[in-house]
This record gives C-alpha cells, structure tokens and sequence, in this order.
C-alpha cells in the first residue's frame, strides 16, 4: 500500500477544514488543547514527553495567551475506548483543539485465539466508525479536531516489521476519515518510516524513535512533538540523525 504525502491543515478555531489544506491557523487567547489517546499519550506529560515539548513551546512562543494543554491518554486504549471515555475526558473540557493519536491497541491487540481466529483488536469498520463518531461529536462543539496516524509496531525500516501491512490498514482509514470529516490530519506514521529509513542502516527493531518498539524514547518525543506542532503554527526542531 503507497504511503501517501499529506500536507498538514489550515483550521479556524471553531470552523472544522479540510485536512488537505496547508497553512496552520495561529493559536488563539484562552485555547484548551486536548491530546486524546493510548499509553503512549499517557506517557507524553511526563518531562520529555510530546505534550510537555509542546506546551514549553507555547508558553514560549505565546506566553500572554493563556492557552492550557491536558492529557488525556489510558494504556491500552483503541478506538472504542475512546469514545466511551469522550466526554468525561474530552468533551468536558471545553477544548477548542483536540489531538486524536490512535490505533496501535486496535491493531496490537488482535490475536489468534485457541481456534487461531485472530480476536481482540478493532475491525477496521468499527475503527474507522468510531473515528467519525468521536470527531463528529467534538465538531459538533465547534473544537478543531487534529487526527493522527499510528505510527509503529516494530522499527525495522524494510517493511518486515509483523504488523507493518495492517498498520498501513489503519493508517489509511485515518487518512480517509480525517477526509470525510474535513479534519486536520498529522501522518505521524509516514514521519516516523522517513526517519526510520534515513536513520536505522542496520534495520532493528526499537531503539532509533521507541524503546521497545512501540512506546517513545526521547527522539521518538522530539519526532511527534515537531509533527504535532506544526499544526498549531509553532516550531520544534526535529531529532538529529543518529
């Protein structure tokens, strides 16, 4: 499957936009940013985690707005966690952003069973209904929605990784309902395989962005936050190579 370029989004804070569009929309007085997602997310408030990069850049860049951040991740979660936990971890918030950074559990976590039926993930149509369900009940409370691909399960930079072929899955049904639903889209995914591919020659399988293959190391932090950022107009500098 073609990993496609995606241009990141230009969004009026209350007006949702097309994820095709390219120009980011400044940050406004009294923005609350919701970072929506797994233990990965859950992760990312501690000092060195993608929120933390990102807030230190808004209070830097915009000390006088008054804009807050707030994690919202659980470990383990996928898609349809989410949307049970949507409006007492989101909603009641009151966000005027929201970063959705989803679909590692719905893929993970699909195993054989003892009849080696493979069980336990999200079926792609529950995952890509349940993205529109949570997006249109955010849209609908005039909050810009950025909506991220999964990045990875294995590092390997050749395509070899065991879940590589259904993560590509899922991260085009990001790709489409960050479409459907004229929302911002972030291809965290095709961020992090550039950066695998210029990065990892001898090709293993965690260490260059995670540090088990899955959950971010300080690179993998630094590669999200500046993907991430861009969308809100700021600017993080992106790892070194190795």
């Amino acid at each position: 499957m073609n990993i496609q370029i995606l241009a990141l989004a230009a969004l009026a804070v209350f007006t949702p936009t097309t994820w095709a569009e390219s120009t980011p929309t400044p940050l406004k007085k009294d923005d609350r940013i919701v970072f929506l997602g797994d233990s990965i997310t859950a992760a990312a408030v501690k000092p060195g985690g993608y929120i933390t990069l990102i807030n230190n850049a808004i209070s830097t860049s915009h000390p006088d707005l008054g804009i807050e951040t707030f994690g919202a991740g659980v470990s383990g979660n996928k898609v349809p966690n989410l949307q049970a936990r949507l409006e007492k971890d989101v909603l009641s918030k009151k966000p005027t952003i929201v970063f959705i950074y989803i679909g590692i559990n719905d893929v993970w976590h699909w195993k054989k069973n003892k009849e080696g039926v493979m069980a336990g993930g999200t079926t792609p149509e529950a995952f890509e209904s349940g993205l529109k369900d949570i997006i249109a009940k955010i849209h609908a409370t005039g909050a810009r929605v950025i909506l991220c691909t999964a990045t990875v399960i294995g590092e390997k930079n050749d395509g070899t990784n065991e879940r590589d072929a259904m993560l590509e899955e899922y991260c085009a049904i990001s790709r489409k309902v960050a479409t459907d639903t004229k929302s911002q889209m972030v291809d965290l995914r095709k961020a992090f395989i550039d950066h695998l591919k210029a990065n990892n020659p001898e090709n293993v399988a965690k260490g260059i962005l995670t540090g088990d293959s899955v959950h971010l190391n300080p690179a993998g932090n630094l590669l999200v936050a500046t993907e991430m950022s861009k969308a809100l107009g700021l600017k993080i500098e992106a790892p070194a190579p190795k």
